[in-house]
């Protein structure tokens, strides 16, 4: 799980892909080059971005080029705006008590201007911006703040990007919002791929409260009472002659009482009562006809869960199926929501 997130900025928390081009085209022009549409742009666009002028314009200095741009940034039409979830993300991260930081390529004024206009920075443990290849700061950044690799993601919108995170020795998470497209930022194989921020909002949300829920259960004495391979016959599969005839399938349930052994005081009230629950899992299986293994295992996890006094239960469900092997199996668990 990751406590600590460092941001890139452009296309990953504002979008200012419009005022990049434009400035762009105005530097290529000034050298006599054609301009750049913007798919053409993001397909040959690279960071660090050196080397992308070097390609383009191989006989001009940066430090020109640099002085060009920036006043043709200012001059840009295109407005910067912060891309769609990005404040929502900000606000999650400081709820969740993860620690963000910024490493940008961007010019270090300008970044501190739009820095300022958005009203980001209280979120911020620390920035770095004009880094010109992030990899050569990644691992001072981790130092300096005692960030664990093993719970810190770079979060970016660019190969360079993931390409940083690796350096690092950290987790890299691509986003689909920015400068590059989905196939150039598959190619380098990123951790996870998102389309946006509110998708990894939303996944890192899921993370963590399953994992409080295994925190929560490993408090909790470890007894189990487990059903093995209980037969059930019922009418199952995908094609309609499969389903209409009854097969076998075994079904191995495990369940953790919400207290342990000790405190049950030897009530079955308590408890589970095994032999009903078995009944009332054959009863289940045989209500009605179902295409798929999943679905049952999924209706028997959370009827149990719902009819005994559990913290969590574990279903597996065997079909002999498919030949020269032993059988096909699904597993689900379920805990009990606090």
């Amino acid at each position: 799980m990751f406590n600590n997130i460092i941001f890139d900025w452009s296309g990953t928390l504002v979008d200012d892909l419009g005022p990049v081009l434009e400035a762009t085209n105005a530097v290529l022009s000034r050298y006599g080059v054609a301009p750049l549409d913007r798919e053409g742009f993001r397909r040959r666009f690279r960071l660090p971005y050196r080397e992308f002028y070097a390609e383009v314009l191989p006989a001009v200095p940066l430090e020109e080029l640099e002085d060009h741009f920036r006043l043709a940034f200012a001059a840009a039409i295109t407005q910067v705006t912060v891309l769609p979830h990005a404040r929502e993300k900000l606000d999650w991260c400081a709820a969740s008590g993860i620690r963000v930081f910024v490493l940008t390529s961007m010019d270090a004024a300008t970044f501190r201007e739009q820095l300022e206009q958005f009203g980001f920075g209280h979120y911020f443990e620390a920035t770095y911006a004009g880094v010109l290849d992030k990899r050569e700061v990644i691992h001072q950044i981790l130092q300096t703040h005692g960030l664990d690799p093993a719970e810190t993601a770079f979060v970016g919108d660019m190969t360079h990007d993931i390409e940083t995170a690796r350096h690092g020795g950290i987790s890299s998470v691509a986003v689909l919002t920015g400068y590059q497209h989905s196939e150039v930022l598959a190619a380098v194989r990123p951790d996870l791929t998102v389309p946006d921020l509110k998708v990894l909002r939303e996944l890192l949300g899921r993370r963590r409260k399953n994992r409080r829920n295994r925190e929560e259960t490993s408090d909790r004495p470890g007894d189990t009472i487990e059903i093995r391979r209980l037969q059930l016959v019922t009418h199952i599969g995908v094609p309609e002659a499969e389903r209409a005839c009854a097969q076998t399938l075994w079904a191995t349930i495990r369940m953790a009482p919400a207290a342990g052994f000790r405190e049950l005081e030897d009530n079955l009230a308590r408890t589970v009562d095994y032999h009903q629950a078995a009944l009332e899992i054959e009863r289940l299986a045989t209500a009605r006809p179902r295409h798929l293994i999943e679905t049952l295992a999924v209706e028997i996890a959370e009827f149990l869960l719902g009819q005994y006094p559990l913290a969590w239960v574990a279903v597996t469900l065997e079909k002999k199926i498919l030949p020269q092997t032993e059988c096909v199996a699904v597993h689900v668990e379920r805990h009990r929501r606090s």
